[in-house]
């Protein structure tokens, strides 16, 4: 009997999860059974040796100084992933499998690389600055008094009736 290597007994054991999970939602009549794990063995089997080759073949283009300079803009930035502008680019990266770290590594950016855009920043920047964040919670308390002594958010006593 053939002893099986490690990479053959992952690809078993992914095999068996693959059409499980197929028939569990798909009705399958029994004597197609071994042909569709067959065929789901075949598939997986060849990804895993083409798939590796692929990868070391194909790696992703870094970007030049060039291509770096003119995706930073004040309003956006635009990404080495699909070239489309983003004022913020970590909901995007997550959504494609990466990170600020893993992002910057993989396009040969500089590590200051940002991952907001200038004016965005700032937008947010002041925003938090008016609601009064980043202050001690004294500073705060004195900002809500209005000049007449009211509550900014309407009065207390109209709350509390």
């Amino acid at each position: 009997m053939k002893r099986l290597e490690s990479e053959d007994v992952a690809n078993v054991i992914l095999t068996g999860e693959v059409v499980s999970a197929y028939v569990a939602r798909n009705a399958v009549p029994a004597p197609e059974l071994p042909a569709l794990v067959a065929l789901v063995h075949g598939a997986l089997s060849k990804l895993a040796t083409s798939g590796a080759h692929h990868v070391a073949a194909n790696p992703v283009a870094r970007a030049t100084e060039a291509q770096i300079r003119r995706s930073i803009t004040p309003d956006h930035l635009v990404s080495f992933v699909d070239g489309k502008p983003y004022k913020v680019l970590t909901r995007h990266l997550s959504a494609n499998g990466l990170d600020a770290r893993r992002y910057r590594e993989r396009y040969g950016l500089p590590k200051d690389y940002p991952m907001v855009a200038a004016n965005h920043a700032a937008l947010r920047s002041a925003l938090a600055r008016r609601i009064g964040l980043g202050r001690p919670s004294g500073e705060i308390a004195a900002l809500a008094v209005q000049t007449d002594g009211s509550l900014p958010f309407g009065n207390r006593a109209s709350v509390e009736a």
